[in-house]
């Protein structure tokens, strides 16, 4: 398996002409949601509705229903308001979307039969593990009320807990809710995959590598991802290692481009570890605010991709294609519309290159 030891170019800090790192407000990365409506509008004009063809390499954005998203004039069009408005809007332009709302609380059965409801045949949900069933912590009071009162004294006290602190069988009710919630989906054919995202101190060992299986098995055969947010499983030679793990055991690597030069930087590293899924997705290249306290997710993310930073995956999304019988692209740079109109330039850019192949 081939692993390249640098990032492509472009892939690092941003500078100002000083020399110092770029505050990115304002710059060509984060223009504000105008001017990435400007570059949408014409590619929305031209924009025909997903097909078939669109179904092996699906691109799509991290939500739908993000507060910065949901303003006036920003994606949607005027009028469209409700819940149930916007998800027929973004599912009749794009074929994917990943829920991270699972990620801080366990998915409900009801949501899942509306997002079923209120889609097109062929539209797929990936979803994100919740945090207990990858090693990260959870706020008590947003766990269902029947694992809330069967927690005992001590831990119903705290604000957050963590998987490890639950009984065996209270730990394997987490899954059971978790598998509870997404069955509709499930049944309906238009569940993706999951997401087991890893946290940074979430290190190369053999009892985290047996945890990564274990929640394959517990997962019973539906397709799930495995994306690091943590570079220890990638350097001093140990990508070669971390990528024949999840080969050997199926599980397919989640392909990042996010910020570089922080302890838990993950290399844009193309592998695909499995046949049947390639995942990519796109955090942005906010180096300042990668590893900042008091920096909200939104603002995290906030970078608006160039179109010469998104050609650069192009063949790389391609060669995943090549080995993989589905590619799942997720923009992750959920401020606003920069996923939303990097999404559609990418569907666009994606759609030109199949066709000259």
């Amino acid at each position: 398996m081939n692993v390249p030891d640098a990032a492509p170019a472009g892939v690092g800090l941003m500078r100002n002409e000083r020399g110092g790192r770029d505050k990115f407000e304002g710059s060509a990365h984060d223009p504000g949601p105008a001017a990435a409506a400007e570059r949408a509008a014409a590619l929305l004009e031209d924009h025909r509705h997903p097909s078939k063809a669109d179904s092996r390499i699906r691109v799509g954005t991290a939500g739908w229903t993000d507060a910065t998203l949901t303003k006036n004039g920003v994606f949607y069009p005027e009028g469209v308001t409700s819940a149930e408005e916007r998800l027929r809007y973004y599912s009749s332009i794009f074929t994917l979307v990943e829920v991270d709302s699972s990620y801080y609380s366990l998915p409900s059965p009801r949501n899942s039969e509306l997002w079923v409801e209120r889609t097109p045949p062929g539209f797929l949900f990936d979803m994100k593990a919740h945090a207990l069933m990858t090693g990260q912590p959870t706020e008590v009071n947003r766990l269902p009320h029947a694992i809330q009162d069967a927690l005992t004294t001590d831990l119903a006290e705290k604000d957050r807990i963590y998987g490890k602190d639950l009984p065996a069988k209270l730990y394997d009710k987490v899954w059971k809710s978790y598998m509870e919630g997404i069955e509709p989906l499930q049944e309906a054919g238009k569940l993706g995959s999951i997401l087991l995202q890893y946290p940074r101190w979430f290190h190369p060992s053999q009892a985290n590598r047996d945890s990564i299986v274990e929640a394959r098995q517990r997962l019973d055969g539906i397709a799930c991802a495995v994306e690091f947010r943590s570079a220890s499983w990638f350097g001093n030679g140990g990508a070669q290692k971390t990528l024949e793990f999840l080969y050997e055991n199926r599980l397919p690597f989640v392909m990042v481009d996010e910020p570089q030069g922080t302890g838990s930087s993950v290399p844009p590293i193309t592998a695909v570890t499995s046949s049947q899924l390639a995942v990519i997705r796109f955090h942005g290249r906010r180096v300042e605010t990668w590893e900042a306290r008091g920096v909200g997710v939104t603002d995290r993310f906030r970078y608006l991709y160039d179109t010469k930073e998104l050609e650069e995956w192009c063949p790389r999304v391609m060669e995943a294609a090549a080995q993989a019988k589905q590619v799942h692209v997720v923009m992750n740079n959920c401020y606003a519309n920069y996923g939303t109109t990097n999404a559609l330039e990418f569907v666009k850019m994606i759609r030109e290159t199949a066709s000259q192949q």
